[in-house]
C-alpha cells in the first residue's frame, strides 16, 4: 500500500489550462444551482435566490483560483511535478474539496437566508465535491493526451534517428565470475537489482540476461560516452536504439522492446532526456 502512495503522480502546473477550467467549472456550478436547486432556493425571492446561486459560482471560482493559480505561483517548489506523487495528490485534492466546502459554509451562513444545520452541510459538501471531482478527471483526460500525443511523436522520430555503434564495454563483478562483456550496441536495457544490475541483450532473435553485482550508477560511470543509453528511471537505463514503441498514460511514458514480456517506465524526471536523445 505504501509503495502506491509513494507513486510518482504528474501534478498539474499549467496556469493557462487551469484559468480555462476554474472558469467553466464554476459556470457549471451555477448552472447546476440554478436549474436543479439541491439546496430548495425555489421558495426564496429571486434577489435572495440570485445572491445565493451566483455568490456559489464565484465561491467555486475564488476558492479554486486560489489552489490551482495563487498557491502554485507562490511556492513553486513545494506544487511541482517532480517530487509529486499519489498520497500528495490525494491530500491536494481533498483541500481543494475543503476550501470550496468552506467557502460555501461561510457564504452560505453569512446571508442568514435559511436555517443551517447539518442537512445542509452535506448537501454543501456533495456540491462541493462535483468541482472537485470534475478537476481530477479533466487534470486525467488533459494528462493522457498530451502523453499519448507526445508517444506518437517520439515513436515517429525515434525510428528516424536510431544509430549502430559496436563499441565492446566491460561490466566489471564484484565476483569475478560474473564479469559481462559484450558490444554496447546489443544492451536493451539495465535494470537495478539491490547489489546487482540485470544487464538484458539482444543476441540474435533471443533476449538474454545476466546479474553482475554492480551498481547502477557504476553502470551509468562505464556507459558516459554512450549518448543513446540513457537513465530513464531510478532503477532502469536503456538503450534507445532497441525501443520498439513508445507508450502514454496520464502517468507518463513507458518502453517496451520486442520479445520482452513487461515495459520499462519513464519517470517524469527523465522524460525531457528521452525527448531530446529522440
Amino acid at each position: 500500500m505504501a509503495k502506491f502512495f509513494n507513486k510518482p503522480y504528474p501534478f498539474n502546473d499549467d496556469l493557462k489550462h487551469n484559468t480555462k477550467v476554474i472558469f467553466f467549472i464554476s459556470m457549471g456550478v451555477f448552472v447546476f444551482l440554478f436549474l436543479f436547486q439541491p439546496l430548495r432556493i425555489d421558495g426564496l425571492e429571486a434577489r435572495e435566490k440570485y445572491f445565493l446561486v451566483i455568490g456559489l459560482g464565484v465561491i467555486t471560482f475564488l476558492s479554486l483560483s486560489l489552489n490551482l493559480l495563487i498557491l502554485p505561483s507562490l511556492f513553486p517548489k513545494i506544487l511541482k511535478g517532480s517530487s509529486w506523487n499519489v498520497k500528495k495528490e490525494i491530500f491536494w485534492d481533498l483541500w481543494i474539496l475543503f476550501t470550496v466546502s468552506l467557502g460555501y459554509y461561510l457564504y452560505y451562513k453569512s446571508l442568514g437566508i435559511m436555517v443551517f444545520g447539518f442537512e445542509v452541510i452535506i448537501k454543501l459538501i456533495l456540491i462541493a465535491i462535483i468541482p472537485t471531482s470534475v478537476l481530477i478527471t479533466l487534470n486525467r483526460h488533459r494528462l493522457l493526451r498530451t502523453h499519448l500525443r507526445m508517444a506518437n511523436e517520439l515513436n515517429i522520430k525515434l525510428k528516424d534517428n536510431k544509430s549502430i555503434p559496436n563499441k565492446l564495454v566491460h561490466f566489471i563483478s564484484d565476483y569475478q565470475k560474473d564479469n559481462l562483456s559484450l558490444k554496447v550496441s546489443l544492451i536493451l536495457f539495465i535494470r537495478s537489482a539491490n547489489n546487482y544490475i540485470e544487464v538484458f541483450w539482444r543476441e540474435g532473435l533471443a533476449v538474454k540476461n545476466q546479474m553482475v553485482r554492480c551498481s547502477l550508477t557504476k553502470a551509468e560511470e562505464i556507459l558516459k560516452d554512450d549518448k543513446f543509453m540513457f537513465k530513464c528511471h531510478r532503477s532502469f537505463m536503456a538503450n534507445i536504439n532497441h525501443i520498439d514503441r513508445i507508450e502514454g498514460s496520464s502517468h507518463g511514458y513507458r518502453l517496451f522492446f520486442d520479445n520482452v514480456d513487461f515495459h520499462i517506465p519513464v519517470s517524469k524526471n527523465y522524460a525531457h532526456k528521452l525527448k531530446e536523445l529522440i
